[in-house]
């Protein structure tokens, strides 16, 4: 069978820029900060990451001294992000169920009917099964290629209803530790989207279009806010020490 992200490859600029943002991160995992002691800057990372995605999407990114959130978008962002480590055997398996569980931790204080959560929206179940079976093994593509294309797919979809953004951005991280492009998940692209979120958000919408420079368009801004991540990692260990 033909792999149906390779034809992506060829799209100008494409493959340079996905071996550049893969270069950038094996990078930064051979920061000596992080071969001594990777999970701290995963922890801040991670972090980072969930206030930067609630951020996107309208909600304030602090958290109070007291430590008591009270934007639910933000709260439903950090209760994803602590449990991205345990969902990955569930992506690698069952994508569709991870889906699910990561929208009822982002929505739960969104949605008024419980029984909508981790419910997809009717007529998303085709193309949810299309993504399913690319991360399942329909496709050999790099790391960065995969990670960039569930990222678009799911904000172009929409699968829920709410707290759309968060589970995609979730969806991307998790994807990125599974296909070895940032097997210890310390990178923040979530941050460089959220400095130019004007930008991120034409460039997602280029990609639903489904036009090849509109995909090129948004493959390109998702590497470049990869290889800035790493930079925003490299940032994390340094200050580690």
């Amino acid at each position: 069978m033909t792999d149906p992200l390779a034809p992506l490859l060829d799209l100008d600029g494409v493959a340079a820029a996905v071996k550049s943002a893969q270069d950038a991160i094996f990078a930064v995992h051979r920061h000596p900060a992080n071969l001594r002691g990777g999970p701290a800057t995963a922890a801040e990372a991670s972090v980072r990451a969930a206030r930067a995605s609630a951020a996107i999407d309208g909600a304030d990114p602090e958290i109070p001294a007291d430590a008591e959130v009270t934007d639910p978008l933000l709260a439903g962002a950090l209760r994803v992000a602590e449990t991205l480590e345990a969902l990955l055997p569930t992506w690698r398996r069952a994508p569709a169920q991870a889906l699910a569980r990561m929208h009822v931790l982002a929505a739960a204080d969104l949605v008024s009917d419980a029984e909508a959560l981790g419910r997809p929206r009717a007529g998303t179940g085709a193309r949810l099964e299309l993504l399913t079976q690319l991360l399942t093994g329909a496709t050999s593509a790099p790391g960065p290629l995969q990670v960039a294309v569930v990222h678009g797919e799911l904000l172009a979809l929409q699968p829920f209803g709410t707290a759309d953004g968060v589970v995609a951005r979730a969806a991307a991280r998790l994807t990125m530790v599974a296909t070895g492009t940032d097997p210890k998940s310390l990178t923040v692209p979530e941050v460089a989207c959220l400095r130019r979120v004007t930008r991120y958000r034409e460039a997602a919408a280029a990609f639903a279009t489904g036009e090849p420079d509109g995909v090129r368009d948004w493959l390109l801004f998702w590497c470049d806010a990869m290889e800035k991540g790493a930079r925003e990692a490299r940032g994390i260990a340094e200050a580690a020490g």
